[in-house]
């Protein structure tokens, strides 16, 4: 049977020089739609599930853009409210060779961030849901944001649907006021039953390090986080070496309290898009759980979404099913 799982998070526009510029030599912006928990929607939705939307959009014609790219990628947003203000943006320089992509953030006062948690219907948007997927993102914005976070898990809660939680750690965003992360986001993954982290969000959580290595540090940590979490069932990561900014060295790994996966490291090369790629990995994810895969599908599955999504331009992984079940790490021939 086909489940249903609702996202809910703030819609993004992203503003990009072309090619590899940076902000001081562009004379033109490339646009494109986004926010983590929107690309997870997307990538679930091309994947062949039945997706939700819930959150609150800008009124004006940037907002209609963001509804427009969503439900073009097969997204439900009937639960997206749309009120007076701005849209949240964001701008990234592209790197290149040793030069790391940088963002900078324009998200403050944004139509969601401001937004009433009363007005938006999350008893709507969680009914007969089989997993509400959110994450770190949204308290990070301020005290707003945080009354936002714990509206959408309080729904959840009462309405009986599991939650899966990105850790989606900014710094930048949390720095900008005076926040406690580290409280903020116990508080809400104590309530999930999935979350997508690795071993440096656990440090954050519990205040605590993991002296381990490799694959034994992230049990550990892992091992940790179960016993600190009674909720919690499933924690899945990535790690990723990075060579240049263009090639990635990439393993996937998921956790339950009895069982774990991790994947062996593949090469990712001659990489067009980092954006999105962790959304894709959540979706992967979250594709097999939904099908009850067990801790090595899900693993290999969001390995694959992830790999994949660092060939595509923007932020969303539309690819389907079908591309998920061909992939082959090092094929690049055409398909006919």
């Amino acid at each position: 049977m086909t489940k249903t799982v609702t996202c809910f998070g703030e819609l993004l526009l992203r503003l990009t020089p072309p090619g590899s510029q940076l902000m001081a030599q562009a004379d033109s912006l490339g646009m494109f739609v986004g926010g983590a928990e929107a690309n997870v929607a997307a990538g679930l939705a091309s994947l062949g599930h039945d997706v939700r939307f819930a959150g609150l959009v800008s009124g004006n014609a940037l907002g209609r853009k963001a509804l427009s790219a969503l439900r073009g990628a097969g997204v439900d947003t009937r639960y997206l409210s749309r009120a007076a203000g701005r849209m949240g943006i964001y701008f990234m320089e592209a790197g290149s060779g040793p030069r790391p992509s940088a963002i900078t953030y324009d998200r403050a006062g944004s139509a969601f961030a401001e937004a009433d948690p009363a007005g938006i219907d999350f008893a709507g948007a969680l009914a007969g849901a089989a997993l509400l997927h959110t994450g770190g993102i949204t308290p990070a914005l301020g005290p707003n944001g945080v009354a936002l976070a714990r509206a959408a898990n309080a729904a959840a809660v009462a309405a009986g649907v599991p939650i899966c939680f990105d850790g989606n750690y900014r710094g930048q965003l949390w720095s900008a006021w005076d926040s406690n992360p580290g409280e903020v986001l116990n508080e809400l993954v104590a309530d999930a039953t999935i979350l997508i982290g690795n071993h440096r969000d656990i440090s954050l959580l519990l205040g605590k390090a993991f002296s381990g290595d490799g694959e034994d540090r992230r049990r550990e940590a892992s091992d940790a986080a179960f016993a600190a979490f009674p909720k919690l069932q499933l924690i899945a990561s990535t790690a990723r070496h990075l060579v240049t900014s263009d090639h990635h060295r990439i393993s996937a790994r998921v956790d339950s309290r009895n069982r774990a996966h991790q994947t062996e490291e593949i090469d990712v090369t001659g990489i067009v898009e980092r954006i999105g790629t962790g959304d894709a990995f959540a979706a992967g994810v979250l594709h097999q759980w939904l099908l009850d895969g067990d801790v090595r599908a899900m693993a290999e599955s969001g390995l694959a979404l992830t790999a994949l999504k660092h060939t595509i331009p923007g932020d969303m992984c539309l690819l389907g099913a079908a591309d998920l079940a061909g992939f082959s790490a090092g094929a690049g021939d055409v398909r006919r």
